[in-house]
């Protein structure tokens, strides 16, 4: 069992760390053009198009590392024999799912 305050970390290869970086990287050039579009008083449908867009960003952002996860920590876990992560797991996708 996880002790309290300590949390878990995962190595990643550079290559799934060059993807995730990549991906947050357009995520938050999206957030400050959006940002852009307020500051200039740019029609609502516009800047919600944006937003809209981020999301699906953000969201794909998400699926990659949730997949990730999935092959790699809760695969692992599983093979020796530590069920918590399905738990753990569970909670993830229900928060994710809101």
């Amino acid at each position: 069992m996880e002790e309290p305050g300590v949390h878990k970390t995962k190595q990643r290869s550079e290559e799934e760390y060059r993807r995730l970086i990549n991906r947050l990287n357009r995520v938050e050039g999206q957030i400050r053009g959006i940002r852009g579009m307020v500051e200039r008083s740019a029609y609502c449908p516009d800047i919600l198009a944006q937003v809209a867009a981020a999301n699906a960003a953000l969201n794909a952002f998400a699926k990659e590392l949730l997949c990730e996860h999935v092959r790699t920590c809760v695969a692992r876990d599983i093979r020796e024999g530590r069920d918590e992560t399905i738990d753990e797991l569970v909670s993830t996708l229900q928060k994710l799912m809101k």
